[in-house]
């Protein structure tokens, strides 16, 4: 079983390679396979509760929304540790705000930098990430489905001229002259969750690649889909690595992991999940009955008051079921369930530093690496 950490992209006091550079060195010491960051222009959780009363390390990151970006970051890890194996991801770079050209020579050059060891995770993103800067969000799957087509007729052009019609981003006489590294053009691994998003996965994917916001019997039906599609595709459905991105609140005993889970940025955090899940637990959603989560959420614009009172409704119930909880034996167990339904490749993102207490979090590293150790055994 492979697996790969994704650290947080946030700029410190310490300068902005910091927090980068102790995950990618996190990654390393558990034997991590792969190295991921996120593409975000900022956070999915309220800057207004980044405060020193809510969080320990407001201390060292002051500003939540500060994010340095992935590309930029992925390729001085690429020089500064040139000869170290693991390959290097974004987890995910969004369709919507990012011209598929662009992507496209963004991967194609990081996967020569790395002799090949660079995987394009890709996905529709997100509205705090599109909407407020300018980008339509009325269609993001439409957009996505372009998009891809357009990265594959771009790497597929062997450096002749492209024209392509399309609604959202029309090729005419287009050049796309970078060569793939050894022949090869960087994996793609989408972000898909909803039926049409499935199908475009067994259509382009080398890897199913969503956010652990499913049970491990809808991921394992949601596989289904995607295979299915990928037949469809005349594609080998088995090609298609099963991946997923994991959080995980870790601590040494279970009465500092229950601590974490009574902080409120680890309870803030669950506003990210669909309410449909909030749903099952008895709960609606503090933003409606039909918000969409993660994908729809604008956490920049929550004053303290009210991000306490979104805080304050979530069900402790509600984060155990969708984050990996526990002591590292209890969080292997749990990846152990995500394996028999299908899950081959989990990228795992440490959350437990957003924890009130700045020690608690830094003391929750050595459970977090021991996971990581625990699953390379696995």
């Amino acid at each position: 079983m492979k697996f790969g950490v994704c650290e947080q992209t946030l700029h410190s006091r310490l300068g902005p390679m910091a927090v980068v550079e102790s995950g990618y060195r996190t990654a390393k010491l558990g034997g991590a396979d792969s190295f991921w960051l996120p593409d975000h222009l900022n956070n999915l959780l309220p800057q207004s509760l980044m405060t020193t009363k809510h969080s320990g390390a407001a201390k060292w990151i002051p500003n939540i929304d500060a994010v340095v970006e992935p590309w930029t970051a992925l390729g001085y890890l690429a020089g500064r540790h040139r000869y170290q194996r693991p390959l290097l991801g974004t987890a995910v770079t969004d369709t919507g705000r990012r011209n598929p050209a662009v992507t496209a020579q963004a991967a194609a050059t990081l996967h020569l930098m790395t002799r090949g060891r660079t995987i394009l995770g890709i996905g529709t993103g997100e509205r705090e990430g599109n909407e407020p800067y300018g980008v339509d969000w009325s269609k993001p799957v439409a957009r996505f489905e372009e998009a891809m087509a357009t990265i594959r007729a771009l790497w597929d052009s062997n450096g002749q001229l492209v024209d392509r019609d399309s609604e959202w981003f029309p090729l005419k006489n287009a050049s796309f002259r970078l060569p793939p590294y050894k022949g090869k053009w960087p994996e793609i691994w989408i972000a898909s969750h909803g039926p049409r998003m499935l199908r475009a996965t067994g259509r382009y994917a080398d890897a199913w690649f969503p956010v652990g916001i499913v049970s491990p019997e809808q991921y394992g039906e949601g596989l289904q889909k995607v295979r299915e599609a990928a037949d469809d595709a005349n594609r080998d459905p088995q090609s298609i690595t099963p991946a997923n991105t994991q959080f995980v609140v870790t601590g040494r005993s279970s009465d500092e992991v229950d601590e974490a889970l009574n902080s409120v940025l680890i309870r803030a955090f669950a506003l990210n999940i669909p309410a449909w899940a909030w749903a099952e637990h008895g709960v609606q959603h503090p933003l409606g009955e039909n918000f969409g989560g993660f994908q729809d959420i604008l956490p920049q614009t929550f004053d303290e008051q009210s991000a306490l009172a979104y805080a304050a409704a979530v069900p402790t119930s509600l984060i155990k079921q969708f984050v990996l909880t526990g002591t590292p034996d209890e969080v292997v167990d749990r990846i152990s369930v995500w394996r028999e339904h299908g899950v081959r490749y989990p990228v795992l993102i440490n959350a437990s530093s957003m924890q009130e207490k700045l020690s608690r979090g830094l003391k929750a590293a050595l459970p977090f690496v021991q996971i990581l150790r625990r699953i390379r055994k696995m």
